[in-house]
């Protein structure tokens, strides 16, 4: 089951992926996916097993961005590759079959793609300009994600789609009403002034809003 809220992290100002991760937990995150740029690997692994071990203590998810090897040693719930990542059939190789493994994609091409791959879920993005990510794809809008959606649902693909790229909690009731399973969401939550509050009001926001028939 594809949680519909996935938590990214982020470093917050002289603190830590961990402690960003763990401030999400008490919130009430429940897909944590550790995304960790320009850090030497042993610096990652150590994030991973400690993030892994916060997640089964609040029976929360974990999924490893980028590191087929990292997420396996750590026994992550699944792992999260970007469009210039190791290959969903090569990383499927070194994690087994057991394991969820989500593409990013920023066309309906990348969508075939992606399914063509064999990928769990799909994170289609970016919604808007994000400072988390470097050299952002196009971003898509809200009438990007309507057109792209309405293609899946003419080409009867069925998989997750989670939006992806600086959302707030106020996007929320209209990019659900594309069709897209759920968002993923960064800053919203890290910078919070009550973080369990935003997750509160993100969940039921996502809850209550289903793709009209047209």
């Amino acid at each position: 089951m594809i949680d519909k809220l996935h938590y990214i992290s982020q470093q917050p100002t002289n603190e830590t992926h961990i402690t960003a991760i763990k401030a999400a937990l008490l919130a009430g995150c429940k897909w944590i996916q550790l995304r960790v740029k320009d850090q030497p690997e042993n610096v990652i692994i150590e994030y991973a097993l400690e993030a892994r071990a916060l997640c089964e203590e609040f029976d929360a998810k974990l999924i490893v961005n980028d590191h087929p090897e990292i997420a396996l040693k750590a026994g992550a719930y699944g792992l999260h590759l970007g469009l210039q990542d190791i290959p969903i059939a090569q990383a499927r190789q070194i994690v087994g079959n057991q394991m969820i493994i989500g593409g990013t994609a920023n066309t309906f091409e990348h969508i075939e793609q992606r399914v063509a791959e064999g990928a769990d879920y799909i994170g289609l993005g970016p919604y808007r300009f994000t400072k988390t990510k470097q050299k952002l794809s196009p971003i898509l809008g809200l009438e990007g994600y309507r057109e792209i959606l309405e293609r899946v649902r003419s080409g009867g693909i069925n998989i997750p789609i989670i939006a992806i790229g600086g959302i707030e909690p106020n996007d929320i009731p209209a990019i659900m009403q594309t069709g897209v399973h759920g968002v993923a969401i960064s800053g919203a939550i890290t910078h919070a002034a009550d973080a369990a509050q935003t997750t509160q009001h993100i969940y039921r926001q996502l809850h209550m809003n289903v793709l009209k028939e047209v």
